[in-house]
């Protein structure tokens, strides 16, 4: 029997694609991208394409494209990106009527066959989805997360390495809240290298990036017509590999909350730990009064998606 380790992606489109080739070239495990029936071609199609360039870079990772819920069984992770991604003038909650149902279907899979796995998800709109597949496959909040805040963050770090003129490497920051136009970047939280970014720039054009970083998604569905993947993939691998390596990274993510910041019943972006167990510890740091204020209009936004999901029966 194989000891290596297993992830299994569901959904072979752009970003499944992209999680692929980033986790076979790390190693960290045997790949299964996984799509619908009529998706089936496709996903063997990439798989063995993904395969064969093992030989040029040189990886060893067996991947298999598959539509049968069977070979991802005892997956160690699972990262979900099933759904219609956004098209130009589409909001992420427009997003709800087409990608819920989606999602119900990947929790009935991963309850069967993945019940021990690690669950990272993608899909939009990412607070609601994910609370969606906890509530369905009824895994311990230590094992379901939504992939928001490293991504989220990632955008923050790039917009004030240009600004400041420094390296992307000595950015640090940390982006809270839902995954949508109301998230929080935390100035108190940011730095360059230890120094605080407000030290490096003028508040009006940090005032500039937030908002910029808040669209950051919706300014490359404007560009490219679909949704990002390279930097969503990156970021989902970042949590899949301090889970699978038992890093103990610090990474923003949305976890399911039971008090944490003053809120229950909700998934929204924190700071949290996530090492061999999932998620180990969720931080409450020290926030602002304005930035406090700011969570507060994030988890209203996230509270008013998330309603709706409860509020939704199944077909």
């Amino acid at each position: 029997m194989s000891t290596r380790k297993k992830i299994a992606l569901i959904g072979a489109g752009n970003i499944g694609g992209e999680l692929a080739a980033l986790c076979a070239r790390k190693e960290l495990g045997d790949i299964v991208l996984f799509d619908i029936p009529s998706k089936t071609d496709f996903a063997k199609g990439k798989a063995l394409d993904l395969e064969q360039n093992s030989s040029v870079i040189g990886y060893d990772a067996k991947i298999t494209g598959t539509s049968d819920w069977k070979d991802c069984a005892g997956a160690d992770v699972v990262i979900v990106t099933a759904g219609i991604p956004r098209k130009p003038g589409q909001s992420r909650d427009d997003l709800v009527a087409t990608n819920l149902p989606i999602i119900r279907s990947v929790a009935a899979g991963v309850k069967e066959h993945c019940p021990d796995a690690f669950v990272i998800v993608i899909s939009n709109p990412l607070d609601a989805m994910v609370y969606e597949l906890k509530r369905a496959t009824g895994l311990p909040r230590e094992r379901v997360v939504g992939m928001a805040g490293v991504l989220d963050s990632a955008r923050f770090q790039l917009f004030l390495a240009r600004e400041a003129n420094v390296s992307i490497k000595d950015v640090r920051a940390m982006v809270l809240g839902g995954h949508g136009d109301d998230m929080v970047p935390v100035l108190s939280a940011t730095t360059i290298n230890g120094v605080a970014a407000t030290e490096l720039i003028a508040r009006e054009k940090l005032d500039a990036l937030i908002a910029r970083t808040r669209t950051g998604g919706g300014e490359i569905v404007k560009l490219m017509g679909t949704s990002a993947y390279y930097a969503p993939a990156s970021a989902a691998v970042a949590m899949a590999e301090a889970f699978l390596l038992d890093q103990k990274r610090l990474l923003p993510s949305a976890v399911y909350l039971d008090g944490e910041y003053g809120y229950k019943d909700l998934f929204m972006g924190v700071p949290v730990i996530i090492g061999g167990r999932g998620v180990e510890k969720i931080l409450e740091i020290k926030l602002t009064d304005d930035e406090k204020a700011m969570l507060a209009k994030s988890a209203k936004s996230v509270q008013g998606i998330t309603d709706v999901v409860k509020n939704t029966p199944a077909a």
